[in-house]
């Protein structure tokens, strides 16, 4: 089960990982307006919160006294690179807590603000947490680059000539031997619903 998850957070990451290798210094830190949040402060505010829920997570409460969460909506980086590198902290602590998971915890109760939560429902929480805010990320890099933007999924109008392509690369493999390339990047390992 773990691979599973490991394999879909790395599919979110890379997308913002992509985003970033298109944004400038100063795009990282650009905002809308007073209200709206920089790709720099949506970044400070992810690893912020896997450092707090993933740190010890089998043992401590995933809402850890030394986090400041509304700190978190505050810009402190001065460069992109230091922005990358927060980043990075937060999904090494997240990879790691996710190699921890094994057949024997994965129904283990654990909390987060004093909450329970099986180890795979808290698993389940980040994957809906974490892409929300690294389509964040994705939306205002792609406002930012406009018709520079180089897409991270299917390019405008070639969904058919996308479909018909996976449907020709996977005609000559054995049914069953394939997975969705969106979400598990190519991976062998497959779901029951995407075996034929």
């Amino acid at each position: 089960m773990k691979e599973l998850f490991i394999k879909r957070f790395e599919y979110y990451k890379s997308l913002g990982d992509k985003a970033f290798n298109q944004l400038s210094d100063e795009q990282v830190f650009w905002q809308y307006n007073e209200e709206s949040n920089s790709v720099a402060v949506i970044v400070k505010h992810i690893a912020g919160n896997m450092l707090s829920r993933w740190t010890d997570f089998l043992s401590e409460d995933g809402e850890k006294s030394w986090r400041n969460r509304d700190d978190e909506f505050i810009n402190t980086f001065q460069t992109k690179e230091e922005v990358i590198g927060y980043w990075e902290k937060g999904w090494t602590c997240f990879f790691d807590a996710l190699n921890q998971i094994t057949d024997e915890n994965l129904n283990s109760v654990i909390y987060i603000r004093g909450e329970a939560h099986s180890v795979v429902d808290a698993v389940f929480r980040q994957l809906a947490h974490y892409p929300y805010h690294i389509g964040q990320i994705v939306y205002i890099a792609k406002m930012m680059k406009n018709e520079n933007w180089k897409t991270l999924s299917i390019a405008r109008n070639q969904s058919q000539d996308f479909n018909n392509e996976m449907k020709n690369k996977f005609s000559s493999e054995e049914p069953g031997a394939h997975s969705s390339p969106v979400c598990f990047q190519n991976s062998p390992e497959v779901r029951d619903e995407y075996k034929q």
